[in-house]
C-alpha cells in the first residue's frame, strides 16, 4: 500500500527556508517519492488554523516513507530547516485498492 508524508509547515524566514527546499527533492527522489501537493492553495476548514504551507508526498509503500524521513540525506537537508521553520511530519499508510 502506499504512503504519505503530511507536512504543515510555518515559516519564520523564507530565504534561509530556501536551502531546505532546494535540497529536499532529490533525498524525496532517491526514495522513489512523488509530491502531489507542495505549498499551494489550502483553507482550513476544520481544526487548527491553516499553517502556511502543506506538503504531501506519496511513496510506494510505509517503510520506504520512513526510510527516506531517517535517511543520511533528508536529514542533511532537514537541518536547513529546522531553525528557520517550524514543521509537523507524519507518515501514514494508504488505504488498500479496491
Amino acid at each position: 500500500m502506499k504512503a504519505y508524508w503530511i507536512a504543515h509547515v510555518d515559516i519564520a524566514d523564507a530565504e534561509h527556508y530556501s536551502q531546505y527546499t532546494q535540497r529536499t527533492p532529490q533525498a524525496i527522489a532517491a526514495f522513489g517519492g512523488k509530491f502531489l501537493a507542495r505549498g499551494g492553495r489550502s483553507e482550513a476548514m476544520e481544526g487548527r488554523q491553516t499553517p502556511q504551507r502543506t506538503v504531501i508526498i506519496e511513496f510506494e509503500n510505509y517503510e520506504t516513507a520512513v526510510a527516506c524521513y531517517r535517511s543520511a540525506a533528508y536529514q542533511e537537508a532537514k537541518s536547513y530547516r529546522e531553525e528557520w521553520a517550524k514543521a509537523e511530519i507524519i507518515i501514514v499508510e494508504g488505504v488498500a485498492p479496491n
